[in-house]
């Protein structure tokens, strides 16, 4: 059995074939004439474009053919397209895997075909010669074939030219920019170049001109970009449209990297000046330096990409690629796609408990859950690596519900074996938007039989003042339905005396990079953690040290009044079973001096 594609291989091709629009379009004679030169070169009755779909070859154009496709099943053209190579088959009844196909018992005996290739490499089909007799094929024929098959892709791009240019700015596309970039690597190989690469504004700006004056005023905005890079740039120099608000193009043969970048930085400068949209975007230009043919053309524009993305420090800002912020983007990336999978896998990802005592008595009063991720590949993913790069996505959403529904599992289970901690849960600044996200709590604490006080959902302070009002009224929703609340990472963020007292909070978190260096009654830390205390117990919060990590600061919290301790000095973040053990062996120990 001849194989098949792999399925990701196999969905991109079938993608890049949709992309292009021929599947059941009417027939056209520039491809008709193609496939009678076919039909006439080889003398041979019949002739067809063939694009291979996901389960049928459908012809788009075809000689001594009555019907307009056949059954993809042992269909010569699939394995042309499939493998992206010229095939013949000199008897279809000799072949044992063609012997009952569809052509030989309609009476086909020989089949030539040659690939249709894009510029991605995707084979999209065949244009194919067939005949009622076994016969062989000579090197022109076959090279005669091929070359008609190269006319048919010309052809295809010819009619989908309107792919090669932008709409709205005019400008050549990516697609252009790979293939006249592949034109200069054959035309002047080893020469050095830079790429540069201009990023108008954040996907968030982009968002809210559209919000606040609609797509028309972002159209303007592309156009008025294009515009001034091509007064820019001199008038033999190409700009291309690589993204909904990138731009890119190639320096000139024979410039030194640090006057080119001079000559960059004095250029946006006169068109930001100019710009209409000078006060509500922020420009970032990512250069990369690169040697025609010696690196693929894609590459070339990521890694320029990338150098912008780096250089968003500041609006105007223009950064050289660095190959080690390259992967790490790479990295971020493969790790938010991968991370859609490990949601659906169950069993990449996990809860592990880190314990809260009670600073008077030393007792466990509860735990913390803390998500972890195994990837398959690449081991354990740090939760500071992973968790920033989700709570950016819709992600965040799925994520934090993951967390609650194993969070609540763990405490039924608890409840089952005479456990009674609290259990506290954090959620992100995306959860706020969640109209939802109250009830789903709710239902998940009826449907388990658990008290709302079992459960503690835990939100920075950055979250809360990022939408005051909206974490206001959320909050508000979850302390009335009887979950306790906590301020996590207190004294990290921007948070307001005024929201403070007003929201419905009953613990406070003292961020751990107050904790870390605390050693005794002296020193600025000590007066922050002292005044931090001191406030949150005012304000009739329940205070919690996280990040203890020595005898001395937990003795100095001990005296200052701190509630509850969390962090390495009592216990690392444990697995469940773990975590049950460590229980057990620390019943009523004390904290300091125990």
């Amino acid at each position: 059995m001849k194989p098949r594609a792999n399925d990701v291989d196999e969905d991109a091709r079938l993608d890049a074939l949709a992309q292009l629009r021929l599947l059941d379009t009417p027939p056209s004679e520039s491809f008709d004439r193609i496939t009678r030169m076919a039909s006439q070169i080889f003398g041979l009755p019949v002739a067809a474009v063939s694009l291979t779909d996901r389960d049928r070859q459908w012809f788009k154009s075809r000689v001594g053919i009555d019907h307009c496709s056949i059954p993809r099943d042992k269909a010569p053209c699939a394995v042309v397209a499939e493998s992206t190579a010229p095939l013949v088959v000199e008897d279809l009844l000799a072949d044992p895997y063609y012997a009952d196909s569809v052509l030989a018992r309609a009476g086909t005996r020989f089949y030539a075909g040659a690939p249709l290739i894009t510029s991605d490499g995707y084979g999209l089909g065949a244009l194919c010669v067939l005949g009622t007799a076994p016969r062989q094929v000579s090197p022109a024929e076959l090279a005669g074939l091929v070359d008609l098959a190269a006319m048919v892709m010309a052809q295809i791009e010819l009619q989908h030219a309107f792919g090669r240019i932008d709409p709205i700015s005019g400008l050549p596309t990516r697609n252009q920019f790979r293939d006249d970039l592949m034109d200069l690597a054959r035309d002047s190989a080893g020469e050095p170049r830079f790429a540069v690469v201009v990023d108008l504004a954040r996907d968030d700006q982009i968002s809210r001109i559209t919000r606040v004056m609609g797509g028309t005023r972002v159209d303007e905005l592309i156009r008025e970009a294009a515009r001034a890079l091509a007064r820019m740039l001199a008038p033999n120099r190409n700009v291309y449209h690589v993204g909904p608000a990138q731009f890119a193009f190639l320096s000139p043969p024979g410039v030194e990297q640090a006057a080119y970048l001079d000559v960059l930085q004095s250029g946006f400068a006169l068109i930001r000046r100019s710009s209409s949209a000078r006060f509500v975007t922020s420009v970032a230009i990512g250069v990369r330096p690169f040697v025609l043919g010696d690196v693929l053309p894609d590459d070339v524009l990521r890694g320029a990409a990338s150098a912008a993305q780096d250089a968003r420090r500041a609006d105007g800002s223009i950064a050289l690629y660095s190959a080690a912020n390259d992967t790490a983007h790479q990295r971020q990336y493969r790790l938010l796609r991968d991370f859609g999978a490990a949601l659906e896998a169950g069993d990449q990802l996990r809860l592990v408990y880190q314990p809260r005592l009670d600073m008077a008595s030393g007792r466990c009063v509860g735990a913390e859950a803390l998500l972890r991720w195994r990837h398959p590949r690449l081991g354990e993913i740090s939760p500071a690596e992973f968790i920033p790069i989700i709570e950016q996505t819709a992600m965040a959403r799925p994520t934090t519900q993951w967390v609650l529904d194993a969070a609540m599992d763990q405490l039924a289970r608890w409840d089952r074996a005479a456990m009674t901690q609290t259990l506290s849960v954090n959620i992100s600044a995306a959860n706020l938007t969640e109209t939802d996200f109250v009830a789903r709590v709710q239902l998940g604490l009826l449907q388990r039989g658990l008290r709302p006080d079992r459960l503690e959902i835990e939100l920075t302070e950055s979250a809360i003042m990022a939408q005051p009002e909206q974490a206001l009224a959320m909050l508000r929703e979850l302390a009335a339905a009887g979950i306790c609340l906590a301020i996590d990472d207190f004294g990290t963020g921007h948070s307001s005396l005024a929201y403070l007292q007003r929201l419905p909070a009953r613990v406070l978190k003292i961020d751990q990079a107050f904790i870390r260096n605390l050693t005794g009654a002296q020193g600025p830390d000590f007066v922050l953690v002292e005044t931090m205390i001191g406030l949150a117990k005012k304000l009739g919060y329940h205070v919690v040290a996280e990040g203890i990590e020595t005898e001395a600061a937990a003795t100095v919290l001990a005296r200052l009044g701190c509630d509850e301790a969390q962090g390495f000095w009592f216990a690392r973040p444990m697995e469940t079973a773990d975590f049950a053990t460590w229980l057990a062996d620390h019943r009523d120990r004390r904290v300091v001096g125990g």
